[in-house]
């Protein structure tokens, strides 16, 4: 596991640190997977090349381990699965740093979690298998016993470098995200002496002089763009001096026939 001193998540410094590759060979979650990926390579590299043979009585190549060919095809699945699986998480430790987002690293740490206790599971699974048939092989003359005692060993050896794996990621998982990492918002304490809340407290009164605007005065001289016509009143109707009926009718007259007034 990674040994940060700053935010983390998922046991992984945050992305844009950069990668220090001998930091990384040096974690020990690394040195275990390089472990594992070894021992998957011996187990089925040594049944692949000398788990099967002649013997005397059949020319067709048995399965060194008690003649059962299910034994050595199980030990060969279950090595190259994990030869490849090794490779796989040992990339998706290198790109680890580089994910910015933390649920994309919470799915990496648990598929990592599920398959190392599987393989575990299944390491051990072949271990007893290829033991039982390996104590029931009585003739082992012609037999490549090394190889066969090879074989045996690394799938014990197997089941505690992926148990150490599982371990390695159950902690990385219980870890999760890093209290540093996420910015939460605390209130500050109460001082009881006061009569106000922190937040609330009053604040000093500077009082200041007002001083009035001063607008200055439109121009005089500037002419009327649209001159009103002067306004002259009319007189009512009751100012008006009343005339006699006579002299009415005699205007109204000279205004109807002019002519015949002369």
């Amino acid at each position: 596991m990674e040994d940060t001193g700053g935010a983390t998540a998922y046991g992984v410094s945050l992305a844009g640190g950069g990668f220090d590759f001998y930091k990384f060979i040096r974690q020990p979650q690394t040195i275990v997977r390089i472990l594992s990926w070894i021992f998957a390579l011996v187990v089925f590299a040594s049944i692949t090349t000398e788990g099967y043979v002649n013997t005397a009585h059949s020319p067709e190549a048995k399965c060194i381990f008690n003649q059962n060919d299910s034994a050595c095809h199980y030990a060969i699945g279950i090595g190259v699965i994990a030869f490849l699986a090794c490779v796989a998480f040992l990339v998706l430790d290198v790109y680890m740093p580089f994910m910015s987002n933390a649920k994309e690293r919470k799915y990496a740490v648990m598929a990592d979690l599920g398959f190392s206790g599987a393989w575990s599971f299944l390491w051990f699974v072949c271990f007893c298998l290829l033991a039982s048939q390996w104590a029931k092989t009585h003739d082992v003359s012609g037999l490549p016993e090394d190889a066969a005692r090879a074989t045996v060993a690394f799938s014990f050896f197997s089941i505690a470098t992926w148990g150490i794996l599982t371990y390695f990621a159950l902690v990385r998982f219980r870890r999760g995200v890093n209290d540093s990492t996420l910015p939460t918002y605390t209130e500050p304490p109460q001082d009881h002496h006061t009569a106000y809340p922190p937040t609330y407290a009053p604040t000093s009164y500077n009082p200041t002089t007002y001083t009035p605007t001063t607008y200055s005065t439109y121009p005089s001289s500037v002419p009327d763009m649209q001159p009103q016509p002067p306004f002259t009143p009319t007189p009512p109707a009751a100012s008006r001096r009343r005339l006699p009926a006579a002299q009415l009718l005699r205007e109204r007259d000279e205004v109807a026939f002019p002519l015949s007034a002369h």
